[in-house]
């Protein structure tokens, strides 16, 4: 039995259909079971549990023989840190005394050590964890993910303006939550002794311009990109809702993008998902 863990979000009921379809046994973690009846209704079990809850949680993983480990995104209204980094002790220690034979934990391409920076060094906190009890972890570090540009379609579609934290013409890793979950299910098959660090990408990197033009073809209309300049990145988090501390690491991050390209990976493991695909996907899905 594989258990998934954030397996109602977009990576984890990814991981878990591509278990499916390989008829492999699974059983998604989460909070609401109202928000798996698809996944049920793909043949997956659901489990009902908080991660903070360590005690169901080692429960619900000692059923299982690998886990995909994906710490949930906190609110932005929130510390998103403080919250972030206590589910990741939180499951962390519901891995201990599990039984499991292997673990996958998704993480992000710049993770690091080093002064607070959101994810990139609460993820990596959470690699460490893992990586100092017993249970064999592999370590899944995605880049950006696609679905941060879905979340902009409203916009794109009254407006015809794409908003970009990065700079029109500048290329990044992307990659779709499909493809990470294609490489997290890999993972979980694979023996518990392979537990190098992969870096999960799509086909080739894109532009913000390259996410404008894929939406103009998907809704055929024009449309352009709306950069924010660095200075107003903190401004501009905090109007859409964020926590002072969540902005904080938000522009950290979104920075850390921009200021360590030479960081970026030569040779990652690359999906298949196109950004055309992808963006066309999200606005048939998300009709009027």
């Amino acid at each position: 039995m594989h258990i998934i863990i954030g397996g109602t979000g977009r990576v984890g009921s990814a991981t878990a259909r591509a278990l499916l379809r390989r008829g492999e046994p699974v059983t998604v973690v989460t909070r609401n079971a109202g928000h798996a009846s698809g996944l049920r209704d793909a043949g997956a079990h659901i489990a009902v549990a908080d991660v903070r809850d360590v005690h169901a949680l080692r429960a619900i993983l000692r059923t299982g023989t690998s886990a995909l480990l994906l710490n949930p995104p906190a609110a932005p209204f929130t510390d998103t840190d403080a919250v972030e980094r206590a589910n990741a002790a939180a499951i962390a220690d519901a891995v201990l005394d599990s039984g499991l034979r292997k673990t996958v934990a998704v993480s992000t391409f710049g993770a690091r050590p080093g002064t607070p920076c959101g994810d990139l060094t609460v993820l990596f906190e959470f690699e460490e964890k893992l990586r100092a009890q017993p249970v064999p972890v592999a370590v899944n570090r995605g880049a950006y993910y696609m679905s941060n540009w879905a979340d902009m379609l409203a916009t794109v579609r009254h407006r015809g303006k794409l908003p970009s934290f990065f700079p029109e013409d500048v290329a990044i890793p992307m990659v779709a939550p499909g493809d990470l979950g294609e490489a997290a299910a890999r993972r979980l098959l694979e023996p518990a002794d392979r537990t190098d660090t992969w870096y999960v990408e799509g086909p080739r990197r894109y532009t913000p311009l390259d996410v404008a033009d894929a939406y103009a073809r998907a809704l055929d209309r024009p449309v352009d990109v709306e950069v924010i300049p660095r200075h107003a990145w903190e401004q501009t988090f905090r109007q859409l809702g964020f926590s002072p501390e969540a902005a904080r690491s938000y522009v950290c991050m979104t920075g850390t993008v921009l200021d360590e390209q030479d960081r970026w990976p030569d040779a990652p493991v690359r999906g298949t998902t196109t950004l055309d695909d992808y963006i066309r996907d999200v606005a048939e899905r998300h009709k009027y």
